[in-house]
């Protein structure tokens, strides 16, 4: 790491204007994040022509600091209302709604904004100091260690599936089946439907905006009063939520570091490494059958992974212009626009070496305005949870509609949120898993792309996934935990039998 070059980015960002930009972003982003269906690759397409009358290093700022607010923002809504505001904060509803219902709302936000702001700054300084190794490890990624990534996510259906695992494999395959609507990936046949509505598939922002808000906004339809049960308790508080974040030092180290190395792997994205990170979470954990009922750790692990993904997110982005994500293609948008390429110039002193310490930087002080902003809300925000569900139900349904349409113009994605609406409403009630179905979504397509890409480049041979000396050592290794994952419950049985016996 060249000093003179850090310390010159940091004369870069510590000033007036500059730190402005920064805290503007991530305001706009926690907003941004927090109204369900929308996100950070919205949020940053919309600003992003503003910026061009900007200084580069100000605009560039500016956008990293509405996709790192936003990450946080989006668990706002998860937790108070279940509904995710953006994808990434999917897996915090799980354990972030039961806290709220339970009168810990408080608690939950202001776990959310340290585990967040703790595992986002920690990814950001290893990534400082670690970012040649980094770059290494990212091209050692190809598409092969992608599916494999993916079919990993899918074997986590035997660890977070509740109750029967046959209804939470049948949930996972039926989230599967969905991402085959529309033109296959390479053919580019169209598949279970004639309309040009479909041709890029069902939408999985409107799936899970439909599973999540329409699907609970109806069961709460039911019931009279606030979110919350037993007419609120808005217990536990700031100091609460940051002492049991501080308890679990593993899970938030963990989680940020599975968000990062996941982040960075094209394609992949927040949403995958919060499911995964979560997933970890409940197979390591003394007491499994506690989560998705308010355990703290749950929201813990989704928190810190997804603001991990952030820094990972930007190997690709910066190093070789790939992007990780859908906020990474805009971000690469914008260095673009402003006449900045992304590739060994940007780790290069005489070139734009000071312009990525001064996004890393700005994403550690981004951090810490989450801390900020976060903890002074949350007895403001735990309010909502009061309101009556008279006034909640039509001012989410009307987000959800608006968000969603907002995000693709496209009018087949309101028919989506209705059906998928009504079919997580009688999954829930029936005990089906709708993480299971969730992870199916996310996934699905991931694993369908790479494993054609991987086919193609071994001209049909499955052993690119298990051959070490022609292939690759990663591969292999991602194989042998897959098989772990899906034979560990089964060997945990036989050993636990063993020992009674």
């Amino acid at each position: 790491m060249s000093v003179e070059t850090f310390v010159a980015a940091a004369e870069t960002l510590f000033t007036l204007e500059t730190m402005a930009w920064v805290v503007m972003g991530v305001l706009l982003g926690i907003v941004v994040g927090a109204l369900p269906g929308l996100g950070p690759p919205l949020g940053m397409a919309i600003i992003l022509p503003l910026t061009l009358p900007m200084e580069p290093t100000n605009a560039i700022i500016l956008l990293i600091g509405v996709y790192s607010g936003s990450m946080y923002g989006g668990s706002i809504a998860a937790i108070l209302i279940n509904t995710p505001g953006v994808s990434s904060s999917a897996a915090t509803m799980f354990d972030g709604y039961p806290m709220s219902k339970q009168g810990r709302a408080a608690t939950a936000l202001s776990i959310s904004a340290t585990a967040s702001a703790i595992a986002g700054a920690l990814t950001i300084v290893v990534l400082l100091l670690f970012s040649p190794f980094l770059v290494e490890v990212v091209l050692a990624v190809g598409t092969p260690e992608r599916f494999l990534v993916a079919i990993l996510g899918l074997a986590m259906i035997t660890v977070v599936a509740r109750g029967s695992i046959v209804k939470g494999l049948l949930a996972g395959v039926a989230g599967l089946l969905v991402t085959t609507v529309g033109s296959a990936p390479m053919s580019l046949d169209n598949r279970y439907t004639d309309s040009m509505l479909l041709y890029d598939g069902v939408s999985f922002v409107a799936v899970l905006i439909g599973l999540f808000a329409i699907a609970e906004m109806m069961k709460l339809a039911g019931q009279e009063g606030g979110i919350a049960e037993d007419g609120v308790r808005i217990g536990g508080g700031v100091s609460a939520g940051i002492v049991s974040t501080l308890k679990r030092p593993i899970t938030v180290v963990k989680s940020g570091f599975l968000g990062m190395v996941i982040g960075s792997i094209p394609g992949a994205g927040a949403t995958v490494s919060n499911f995964i990170a979560y997933s970890e979470a409940v197979r390591s954990s003394d007491d499994p059958d506690s989560f998705g009922d308010g355990n703290e750790t749950g929201v813990v692990a989704s928190e810190a992974s997804n603001n991990g993904t952030v820094a990972g997110s930007l190997v690709p982005a910066i190093s070789f212009g790939i992007p990780g994500s859908s906020s990474t293609a805009v971000l690469i948008g914008g260095l673009l626009m402003h006449d900045l390429r992304p590739g060994q110039s940007m780790f290069d002193p005489s070139g734009e070496l000071a312009l990525t310490y001064a996004m890393l930087l700005a994403l550690l002080l981004g951090n810490l305005v989450i801390l900020l902003v976060g903890l002074s809300l949350v007895t403001r925000l735990g309010i909502l949870t009061k309101i009556d569900t008279n006034y909640i139900i039509p001012m989410v349904i009307v987000l959800s509609f608006l968000g969603t349409f907002a995000l693709d113009t496209n009018p087949i994605d309101v028919l989506t949120i209705i059906v998928f609406g009504v079919l997580g409403f009688y999954m829930v009630r029936h005990n089906y898993s709708v993480i299971a179905f969730v992870l199916g979504v996310v996934l699905g397509d991931i694993a369908e792309q790479n494993l054609y890409r991987s086919l193609e480049l071994s001209d049909g041979s499955y052993m690119i996934f298990v051959n070490p000396f022609e292939y690759g050592w990663l591969s292999p290794l991602l194989v042998l935990v897959i098989c772990l994952i899906l034979v560990g419950p089964f060997l945990q049985g036989r050993l636990e039998r063993y020992r009674d016996g």
